[in-house]
C-alpha cells in the first residue's frame, strides 16, 4: 500500500516539522519520525483506527498532539491533515473533494 498528502496536509505536515525544529534542536525531526510512524501504522491497518467521518480515519500521533487523518481507497492511503488536535477540528473538511486523486 502507497499515501500520498493533499497538497495543504503535506505544506502543514512541513510548517510543524519547522515550528518543531525552530523549538528545539533535532525535535522536527523526532516530530517527523513520529509522524511517519503513525503513517505506517494506517498502511499496515488502515480500517483499524477511528472514522471520524463517512471514510474518513484518524491515526494518533504519539508524543505529540498530532492526528494523521486519511482515507483509504484502492491500496493507498490519501492523507487528508496532519492536524494540530487542539485546532478548529473541520477546518480540513474542504480537502475531502480531492480524496480520488493523489492531491497534486
Amino acid at each position: 500500500m502507497t499515501f500520498g498528502f493533499h497538497p495543504e496536509a503535506e505544506a502543514e505536515f512541513e510548517e510543524a516539522v519547522a515550528f518543531y525544529e525552530n523549538h528545539a534542536e533535532d525535535l522536527g525531526l523526532d516530530f517527523a519520525a513520529e509522524v511517519h510512524e503513525a503513517i505506517e501504522r494506517a498502511l499496515a491497518m488502515p480500517l483499524a483506527w477511528v472514522e471520524i467521518e463517512s471514510g474518513i480515519r484518524r491515526v494518533l500521533v504519539h508524543r505529540f498532539p498530532f492526528a494523521v487523518l486519511y482515507s483509504e481507497n484502492d491500496e493507498r492511503l490519501f492523507i487528508l491533515a496532519v492536524m494540530h488536535l487542539r485546532r478548529a477540528p473541520n477546518y480540513w473538511t474542504h480537502r475531502t473533494a480531492n480524496i480520488e486523486g493523489d492531491g497534486k
